[in-house]
Protein backbone atom coordinates (compact mmCIF):
# COMPACT_ATOMS: atom_id res chain seq x y z
CA UNK A 1 0.00 0.00 0.00
CA UNK A 2 3.15 2.34 0.58
CA UNK A 3 4.05 1.66 -2.94
CA UNK A 4 0.89 2.45 -3.98
CA UNK A 5 0.55 5.77 -2.47
CA UNK A 6 4.18 6.97 -3.68
CA UNK A 7 3.31 5.64 -7.34
CA UNK A 8 -0.12 8.00 -6.97
CA UNK A 9 1.54 10.77 -5.53
CA UNK A 10 4.42 10.96 -8.40
CA UNK A 11 1.62 10.81 -11.20
CA UNK A 12 -0.59 13.54 -9.67
CA UNK A 13 2.78 15.92 -9.89
CA UNK A 14 3.64 14.99 -13.78
CA UNK A 15 0.53 15.40 -15.00
CA UNK A 16 -0.90 18.20 -13.44
CA UNK A 17 1.87 21.06 -13.32
CA UNK A 18 -0.77 22.67 -10.74
CA UNK A 19 -0.91 20.35 -8.18
CA UNK A 20 3.04 20.15 -7.00
CA UNK A 21 4.18 19.12 -3.89
CA UNK A 22 3.00 21.70 -1.00
CA UNK A 23 5.07 24.74 -0.60
CA UNK A 24 6.25 26.08 2.20
CA UNK A 25 2.78 28.87 1.86
CA UNK A 26 0.72 25.59 1.58
CA UNK A 27 1.66 24.32 4.44
CA UNK A 28 0.76 27.78 6.23
CA UNK A 29 -3.42 27.08 4.60
CA UNK A 30 -3.62 24.51 7.77
CA UNK A 31 -4.32 20.93 8.36
CA UNK A 32 -7.83 21.06 6.89
CA UNK A 33 -6.37 20.92 2.75
CA UNK A 34 -3.64 18.66 4.05
CA UNK A 35 -5.90 16.01 5.49
CA UNK A 36 -8.28 16.08 2.58
CA UNK A 37 -5.17 15.82 -0.28
CA UNK A 38 -4.52 12.53 1.95
CA UNK A 39 -8.12 11.42 1.83
CA UNK A 40 -7.91 12.15 -1.73
CA UNK A 41 -4.89 9.86 -1.46
CA UNK A 42 -6.11 6.93 0.38
CA UNK A 43 -9.19 6.85 -2.66
CA UNK A 44 -6.69 5.82 -5.19
CA UNK A 45 -7.81 2.50 -6.42
CA UNK A 46 -5.13 -0.47 -5.98
CA UNK A 47 -3.25 -1.11 -9.29
CA UNK A 48 -3.01 -4.50 -10.09
CA UNK A 49 -0.20 -6.16 -10.14
CA UNK A 50 1.82 -6.28 -13.55
CA UNK A 51 -0.29 -3.96 -15.42
CA UNK A 52 1.21 -0.17 -15.32
CA UNK A 53 -1.95 1.66 -16.30
CA UNK A 54 -2.08 5.54 -16.37
CA UNK A 55 -4.43 6.52 -13.99
CA UNK A 56 -4.88 9.55 -11.46
CA UNK A 57 -7.09 11.22 -9.50
CA UNK A 58 -9.43 13.91 -9.87
CA UNK A 59 -7.59 16.89 -10.70
CA UNK A 60 -8.08 20.24 -10.01
CA UNK A 61 -7.72 23.00 -12.52
CA UNK A 62 -7.00 19.99 -15.14
CA UNK A 63 -7.38 22.01 -18.33
CA UNK A 64 -5.21 19.73 -20.37
CA UNK A 65 -2.70 21.75 -19.82
CA UNK A 66 -0.75 19.23 -18.42
CA UNK A 67 -0.67 17.50 -22.02
CA UNK A 68 2.44 17.09 -24.36
CA UNK A 69 -0.03 18.97 -27.17
CA UNK A 70 2.60 17.86 -29.77
CA UNK A 71 1.26 14.37 -29.23
CA UNK A 72 -2.03 13.06 -28.82
CA UNK A 73 -3.21 14.77 -25.04
CA UNK A 74 -4.69 12.73 -22.51
CA UNK A 75 -7.13 14.01 -19.90
CA UNK A 76 -10.31 15.99 -19.29
CA UNK A 77 -10.45 16.36 -23.15
CA UNK A 78 -9.03 15.72 -26.85
CA UNK A 79 -7.04 18.86 -27.63
CA UNK A 80 -6.75 17.11 -31.17
CA UNK A 81 -8.62 19.92 -33.37
CA UNK A 82 -8.91 23.87 -33.74
CA UNK A 83 -11.69 24.21 -31.64
CA UNK A 84 -10.89 22.30 -28.81
CA UNK A 85 -7.42 23.83 -28.76
CA UNK A 86 -8.85 27.34 -28.71
CA UNK A 87 -10.48 26.71 -25.40
CA UNK A 88 -7.97 25.09 -23.85
CA UNK A 89 -6.23 28.80 -25.02
CA UNK A 90 -8.91 30.36 -23.05
CA UNK A 91 -9.25 28.20 -20.19
CA UNK A 92 -5.74 28.61 -19.86
CA UNK A 93 -5.44 32.40 -20.30
CA UNK A 94 -8.10 32.47 -17.49
CA UNK A 95 -6.03 29.80 -14.86
CA UNK A 96 -3.20 32.81 -15.61
CA UNK A 97 -5.38 35.67 -14.46
CA UNK A 98 -6.81 33.69 -11.86
CA UNK A 99 -2.93 32.78 -10.27
CA UNK A 100 -0.90 34.95 -7.85
CA UNK A 101 1.52 37.11 -9.73
CA UNK A 102 5.17 35.59 -10.59
CA UNK A 103 4.57 32.58 -8.81
CA UNK A 104 5.71 28.94 -10.37
CA UNK A 105 2.50 27.85 -11.45
CA UNK A 106 1.77 30.95 -12.96
CA UNK A 107 4.89 30.50 -14.84
CA UNK A 108 4.18 26.75 -15.97
CA UNK A 109 0.62 28.09 -16.99
CA UNK A 110 2.58 30.32 -19.15
CA UNK A 111 4.77 27.79 -20.93
CA UNK A 112 2.27 25.62 -21.49
CA UNK A 113 0.14 28.66 -22.85
CA UNK A 114 2.57 29.14 -25.63
CA UNK A 115 2.71 25.20 -26.43
CA UNK A 116 -1.03 25.39 -26.75
CA UNK A 117 -0.74 28.82 -29.41
CA UNK A 118 2.38 26.78 -31.06
CA UNK A 119 -0.13 23.46 -31.46
CA UNK A 120 -2.86 25.73 -32.72
CA UNK A 121 -0.77 27.36 -35.47
CA UNK A 122 0.76 23.94 -36.56
CA UNK A 123 -3.03 23.01 -37.14
CA UNK A 124 -3.70 26.38 -39.14
CA UNK A 125 -0.54 26.26 -40.98
CA UNK A 126 1.18 23.12 -41.81
CA UNK A 127 4.44 23.43 -43.65
CA UNK A 128 5.83 19.83 -44.23
CA UNK A 129 3.70 19.72 -47.40
CA UNK A 130 4.44 23.11 -49.06
CA UNK A 131 7.11 23.30 -52.25
CA UNK A 132 10.12 25.45 -51.99
CA UNK A 133 9.02 27.17 -55.14
CA UNK A 134 5.99 28.70 -56.49
CA UNK A 135 5.69 30.82 -59.94
CA UNK A 136 2.60 33.08 -59.92
CA UNK A 137 2.38 36.45 -61.83
CA UNK A 138 5.90 36.30 -62.98
CA UNK A 139 6.77 36.10 -59.17
CA UNK A 140 9.20 33.31 -58.49
CA UNK A 141 8.70 32.80 -54.71
CA UNK A 142 11.45 30.47 -52.69
CA UNK A 143 10.26 29.49 -49.30
CA UNK A 144 12.05 30.83 -46.19
CA UNK A 145 13.80 28.78 -43.93
CA UNK A 146 15.13 31.85 -41.85
CA UNK A 147 12.67 31.11 -38.63
CA UNK A 148 14.22 34.31 -36.28
CA UNK A 149 13.35 36.94 -38.35
CA UNK A 150 10.38 38.77 -38.28
CA UNK A 151 9.15 40.31 -41.57
CA UNK A 152 5.37 42.06 -42.73
CA UNK A 153 3.52 40.18 -45.09
CA UNK A 154 2.64 42.33 -48.15
CA UNK A 155 -1.14 41.24 -48.75
CA UNK A 156 -2.39 40.49 -45.24
CA UNK A 157 0.09 43.04 -43.62
CA UNK A 158 0.28 41.28 -40.60
CA UNK A 159 3.49 40.58 -38.60
CA UNK A 160 5.07 37.15 -40.09
CA UNK A 161 6.52 35.03 -37.46
CA UNK A 162 9.16 32.63 -38.71
CA UNK A 163 9.33 30.80 -36.05
CA UNK A 164 5.72 29.04 -36.51
CA UNK A 165 4.77 30.15 -39.63
CA UNK A 166 5.43 29.15 -43.55
CA UNK A 167 6.50 32.19 -45.70
CA UNK A 168 7.82 33.22 -49.14
CA UNK A 169 10.20 35.94 -50.86
CA UNK A 170 10.12 36.55 -54.30
CA UNK A 171 13.48 36.28 -56.00
CA UNK A 172 13.00 39.07 -58.22
CA UNK A 173 11.21 42.04 -56.12
CA UNK A 174 11.67 41.14 -52.55
CA UNK A 175 7.72 40.36 -52.36
CA UNK A 176 7.04 38.84 -48.64
CA UNK A 177 3.60 36.75 -47.57
CA UNK A 178 2.56 33.88 -46.05
CA UNK A 179 2.17 30.71 -48.03
CA UNK A 180 -1.50 30.74 -47.15
CA UNK A 181 -1.34 34.27 -49.04
CA UNK A 182 0.09 33.22 -52.11
CA UNK A 183 -3.13 32.12 -54.03
CA UNK A 184 -4.80 35.53 -52.83
CA UNK A 185 -1.89 38.22 -54.39
CA UNK A 186 -2.93 40.17 -57.03
CA UNK A 187 0.47 42.49 -57.69
CA UNK A 188 2.53 41.30 -60.26
CA UNK A 189 6.13 41.45 -59.89
CA UNK A 190 7.82 44.66 -60.78
CA UNK A 191 11.13 43.08 -61.92
CA UNK A 192 9.06 42.19 -65.26
CA UNK A 193 8.17 46.05 -65.13
CA UNK A 194 11.79 47.11 -65.08
CA UNK A 195 13.10 44.56 -67.66
CA UNK A 196 11.05 45.80 -70.12
CA UNK A 197 10.50 49.54 -69.41
CA UNK A 198 13.76 50.69 -67.82
CA UNK A 199 13.51 54.13 -67.43
CA UNK A 200 12.71 56.80 -64.70
CA UNK A 201 9.48 59.26 -64.46
CA UNK A 202 11.67 62.45 -65.07
CA UNK A 203 8.46 64.94 -64.00
CA UNK A 204 8.56 65.82 -60.38
CA UNK A 205 5.21 64.45 -58.73
CA UNK A 206 2.85 64.64 -62.08
CA UNK A 207 -0.63 64.56 -60.31
CA UNK A 208 -3.75 64.50 -62.11
CA UNK A 209 -5.94 64.60 -59.02
CA UNK A 210 -8.00 61.76 -57.90
CA UNK A 211 -10.72 62.33 -60.08
CA UNK A 212 -8.66 61.22 -62.77
CA UNK A 213 -8.47 58.17 -60.67
CA UNK A 214 -12.28 57.84 -60.27
CA UNK A 215 -11.56 58.17 -56.53
CA UNK A 216 -9.85 54.68 -56.34
CA UNK A 217 -6.42 53.15 -55.62
CA UNK A 218 -4.16 53.14 -58.68
CA UNK A 219 -3.36 49.91 -57.75
CA UNK A 220 -5.57 47.93 -56.07
CA UNK A 221 -9.18 50.28 -57.37
CA UNK A 222 -9.79 49.92 -53.71
CA UNK A 223 -12.36 53.31 -53.03
CA UNK A 224 -10.49 56.24 -51.62
CA UNK A 225 -11.04 59.41 -50.55
CA UNK A 226 -8.73 62.16 -48.89
CA UNK A 227 -11.28 62.04 -45.85
CA UNK A 228 -9.94 58.32 -45.16
CA UNK A 229 -13.53 57.32 -45.73
CA UNK A 230 -13.87 54.07 -46.80
CA UNK A 231 -10.13 54.46 -46.79
CA UNK A 232 -7.35 57.38 -46.42
CA UNK A 233 -5.89 58.39 -49.88
CA UNK A 234 -1.97 58.45 -49.64
CA UNK A 235 0.06 60.49 -52.69
CA UNK A 236 2.82 59.30 -54.00
CA UNK A 237 5.58 61.45 -54.41
CA UNK A 238 7.28 59.30 -57.47
CA UNK A 239 4.13 58.43 -59.55
CA UNK A 240 1.77 61.49 -58.48
CA UNK A 241 -0.39 58.99 -58.14
CA UNK A 242 -2.75 58.21 -54.97
CA UNK A 243 -3.32 55.24 -53.43
CA UNK A 244 -4.84 52.85 -50.59
CA UNK A 245 -3.29 52.22 -47.26
CA UNK A 246 -2.63 49.03 -48.21
CA UNK A 247 -0.44 49.65 -51.16
CA UNK A 248 0.62 53.00 -49.49
CA UNK A 249 2.84 52.19 -46.63
CA UNK A 250 4.48 55.52 -46.36
CA UNK A 251 7.79 54.38 -47.00
CA UNK A 252 10.37 57.04 -48.07
CA UNK A 253 12.56 57.07 -51.07
CA UNK A 254 15.07 58.92 -53.25
CA UNK A 255 12.82 60.89 -56.02
CA UNK A 256 15.44 60.79 -59.21
CA UNK A 257 13.37 63.31 -61.08
CA UNK A 258 13.82 65.29 -58.16
CA UNK A 259 17.85 64.63 -58.26
CA UNK A 260 18.00 65.64 -61.33
CA UNK A 261 16.39 68.88 -61.25
CA UNK A 262 17.15 70.20 -58.20
CA UNK A 263 20.08 68.35 -56.86
CA UNK A 264 17.43 66.65 -53.93
CA UNK A 265 18.10 63.54 -52.05
CA UNK A 266 15.46 64.48 -49.40
CA UNK A 267 13.63 60.87 -49.35
CA UNK A 268 9.65 61.02 -49.78
CA UNK A 269 6.93 59.18 -49.18
CA UNK A 270 6.20 56.46 -52.14
CA UNK A 271 4.01 53.38 -52.62
CA UNK A 272 5.18 49.97 -51.91
CA UNK A 273 5.00 49.49 -55.74
CA UNK A 274 7.27 52.61 -56.25
CA UNK A 275 9.79 52.05 -53.47
CA UNK A 276 10.49 48.32 -55.07
CA UNK A 277 10.67 49.58 -58.40
CA UNK A 278 13.28 52.74 -57.23
CA UNK A 279 14.91 49.86 -55.59
CA UNK A 280 15.58 47.68 -58.14
CA UNK A 281 16.58 50.33 -60.36
CA UNK A 282 18.71 52.25 -57.94
CA UNK A 283 22.11 50.58 -59.83
CA UNK A 284 20.55 51.35 -63.53
CA UNK A 285 22.65 53.57 -65.45
CA UNK A 286 19.49 55.32 -67.71
CA UNK A 287 20.32 58.94 -66.93
CA UNK A 288 22.31 61.00 -69.51
CA UNK A 289 22.43 63.78 -67.40
CA UNK A 290 23.83 65.79 -70.36
CA UNK A 291 20.30 65.86 -72.39
CA UNK A 292 18.10 65.74 -69.36
CA UNK A 293 19.82 68.76 -67.68
CA UNK A 294 22.86 70.30 -68.65
CA UNK A 295 23.13 72.66 -66.22
CA UNK A 296 23.64 70.37 -63.51
CA UNK A 297 27.47 70.49 -64.37
CA UNK A 298 27.99 74.15 -63.90
CA UNK A 299 26.50 74.19 -60.26
CA UNK A 300 27.79 70.75 -58.83
CA UNK A 301 31.56 70.52 -58.67
CA UNK A 302 31.59 66.63 -57.97
CA UNK A 303 29.78 66.28 -61.30
CA UNK A 304 32.64 68.15 -62.84
CA UNK A 305 35.11 66.16 -61.53
CA UNK A 306 33.92 62.36 -61.95
CA UNK A 307 33.22 63.17 -65.71
CA UNK A 308 37.16 64.20 -65.71
CA UNK A 309 37.93 61.01 -64.10
CA UNK A 310 35.87 58.91 -66.57
CA UNK A 311 36.86 60.63 -69.55
CA UNK A 312 40.32 59.57 -68.55
CA UNK A 313 39.66 56.06 -68.05
CA UNK A 314 37.97 55.25 -71.31
CA UNK A 315 41.44 56.83 -72.78
CA UNK A 316 43.19 53.88 -70.89
CA UNK A 317 40.95 51.87 -71.69
CA UNK A 318 42.67 50.75 -74.75
CA UNK A 319 46.25 50.31 -73.61
CA UNK A 320 44.38 47.51 -70.94
CA UNK A 321 42.85 45.81 -73.90
CA UNK A 322 46.01 44.99 -75.40
CA UNK A 323 48.74 44.75 -72.69
CA UNK A 324 48.68 41.07 -72.00
CA UNK A 325 49.95 41.96 -68.29
CA UNK A 326 46.66 44.38 -67.58
CA UNK A 327 44.54 41.51 -68.97
CA UNK A 328 46.15 38.97 -66.69
CA UNK A 329 45.76 41.31 -64.10
CA UNK A 330 42.39 42.04 -65.15
CA UNK A 331 42.81 45.51 -63.80
CA UNK A 332 39.51 46.59 -65.37
CA UNK A 333 37.62 44.17 -62.74
CA UNK A 334 38.29 47.06 -60.38
CA UNK A 335 35.09 48.66 -61.95
CA UNK A 336 32.76 45.84 -61.92
CA UNK A 337 30.10 47.45 -60.20
CA UNK A 338 30.19 49.91 -62.53
CA UNK A 339 30.66 48.34 -65.87
CA UNK A 340 29.11 51.76 -67.61
CA UNK A 341 31.85 53.36 -66.09
CA UNK A 342 34.33 51.45 -69.12
CA UNK A 343 31.59 52.14 -71.99
CA UNK A 344 30.86 55.82 -71.98
CA UNK A 345 31.31 59.00 -69.51
CA UNK A 346 27.70 59.71 -70.37
CA UNK A 347 25.12 57.38 -68.64
CA UNK A 348 24.83 57.99 -64.81
CA UNK A 349 22.53 55.81 -62.17
CA UNK A 350 21.02 57.08 -59.34
CA UNK A 351 23.81 55.50 -56.97
CA UNK A 352 25.89 57.14 -59.04
CA UNK A 353 24.22 60.80 -57.90
CA UNK A 354 24.00 59.19 -54.75
CA UNK A 355 27.51 58.17 -54.09
CA UNK A 356 29.07 61.41 -56.47
CA UNK A 357 26.58 63.85 -53.34
CA UNK A 358 28.36 61.62 -50.33
CA UNK A 359 31.93 62.06 -51.66
CA UNK A 360 32.08 57.77 -51.93
CA UNK A 361 32.39 57.94 -55.55
CA UNK A 362 35.29 60.78 -56.11
CA UNK A 363 37.59 59.05 -53.88
CA UNK A 364 36.79 55.54 -55.29
CA UNK A 365 37.26 57.02 -59.04
CA UNK A 366 40.40 58.73 -58.06
CA UNK A 367 41.85 55.48 -56.75
CA UNK A 368 41.01 53.21 -59.41
CA UNK A 369 42.82 56.32 -62.20
CA UNK A 370 45.71 56.45 -59.88
CA UNK A 371 46.01 52.62 -60.27
CA UNK A 372 45.55 52.89 -64.13
CA UNK A 373 48.06 55.30 -64.33
CA UNK A 374 50.83 53.52 -62.51
CA UNK A 375 50.74 50.67 -64.73
CA UNK A 376 50.78 52.21 -67.51
CA UNK A 377 53.80 54.86 -67.07
CA UNK A 378 55.33 53.11 -64.17
CA UNK A 379 54.84 49.38 -64.37
CA UNK A 380 54.04 48.41 -67.90
CA UNK A 381 56.79 48.67 -70.61
CA UNK A 382 54.96 47.99 -73.12
CA UNK A 383 52.27 50.59 -72.13
CA UNK A 384 55.21 53.43 -72.28
CA UNK A 385 56.32 52.36 -75.28
CA UNK A 386 53.16 53.71 -76.66
CA UNK A 387 53.27 57.14 -75.42
CA UNK A 388 53.62 59.82 -77.20
CA UNK A 389 56.33 62.95 -78.01
CA UNK A 390 55.07 66.33 -78.78
CA UNK A 391 55.79 66.93 -82.56
CA UNK A 392 54.92 70.86 -82.01
CA UNK A 393 58.13 71.25 -79.37
CA UNK A 394 59.37 67.95 -79.05
CA UNK A 395 60.86 68.66 -75.68
CA UNK A 396 59.75 67.54 -72.30
CA UNK A 397 58.97 63.42 -71.43
CA UNK A 398 56.47 60.88 -72.91
CA UNK A 399 52.58 62.37 -72.66
CA UNK A 400 49.67 60.03 -72.75
CA UNK A 401 46.17 61.13 -73.49
CA UNK A 402 45.11 60.86 -69.88
CA UNK A 403 47.61 63.32 -68.61
CA UNK A 404 46.32 66.73 -67.22
CA UNK A 405 48.55 69.05 -69.41
CA UNK A 406 47.86 67.75 -72.67
CA UNK A 407 45.32 68.19 -74.77
CA UNK A 408 44.41 65.46 -77.79
CA UNK A 409 43.83 66.26 -81.78
CA UNK A 410 40.35 65.18 -81.96
CA UNK A 411 40.89 64.25 -85.33
CA UNK A 412 44.28 61.86 -85.41
CA UNK A 413 44.33 61.42 -81.46
CA UNK A 414 47.47 62.58 -81.24
CA UNK A 415 48.99 64.20 -78.20
CA UNK A 416 50.53 67.75 -77.51
CA UNK A 417 51.34 69.81 -74.87
CA UNK A 418 48.80 71.75 -73.57
CA UNK A 419 50.11 74.90 -74.18
CA UNK A 420 51.60 74.02 -77.33
CA UNK A 421 48.95 73.02 -79.18
CA UNK A 422 46.56 76.28 -78.29
CA UNK A 423 49.76 78.45 -78.63
CA UNK A 424 50.56 77.10 -82.08
CA UNK A 425 48.43 79.11 -84.79
CA UNK A 426 48.75 76.45 -87.01
CA UNK A 427 46.89 73.24 -87.09
CA UNK A 428 47.73 69.49 -85.88
CA UNK A 429 51.18 68.58 -87.41
CA UNK A 430 50.12 64.85 -88.04
CA UNK A 431 46.88 66.25 -89.84
CA UNK A 432 48.71 68.68 -92.02
CA UNK A 433 51.02 65.81 -93.11
CA UNK A 434 47.91 63.22 -93.67
CA UNK A 435 45.79 66.15 -95.68
CA UNK A 436 49.42 66.55 -97.75
CA UNK A 437 49.67 62.80 -98.65
CA UNK A 438 46.13 62.24 -99.43
CA UNK A 439 46.43 65.39 -101.94
CA UNK A 440 49.39 64.03 -103.25
CA UNK A 441 47.83 60.64 -104.12
CA UNK A 442 44.88 62.10 -106.30
CA UNK A 443 46.59 64.68 -107.59
CA UNK A 444 46.10 64.11 -111.57
CA UNK A 445 49.35 64.13 -113.33
CA UNK A 446 50.54 67.22 -115.06
CA UNK A 447 50.97 67.31 -118.76
CA UNK A 448 53.79 65.77 -120.74
CA UNK A 449 56.34 68.44 -121.58
CA UNK A 450 58.36 66.13 -124.42
CA UNK A 451 55.12 65.84 -125.81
Amino acid sequence: MEYDEKLARFRQVHLNPFNKQLGPWQHEQGPGKEALQVASEEALPELPPGEPEFRCPERVMDLGLSEDHFARPVGLFLASDIQQLRQAIQECKQVILELPEHSEKQKDAVVRLIHLRLKLQELKDPSEDEPNIRVLLEHRFYKEKSKSVKQTCDKCHTVIWGLIQTWYTCTGCYYRCHSKCLNLISKPCVRSKVSHQAEYELNICPEAGLDSQDYRCAECRAPISLRGVPSEARQCDYTGQYYCSHCHWNDLAVIPARVVHNWDFEPRKVSRGSMRYLALMVSRPVLRLREINPLLFNYVEELVEIRKLRQDILLMKPYFITCREAMAARLLLQLQHRQHFVESDEMYSVQDLLDARTGRLGCSLADTHTLFAKHIKLDCERCQAKGFVCELCREGDVLFPFDSHTSVCADCSAVFHRDCYYDNSTTCPRCARLTLRKQSLFQEPGPDVDA
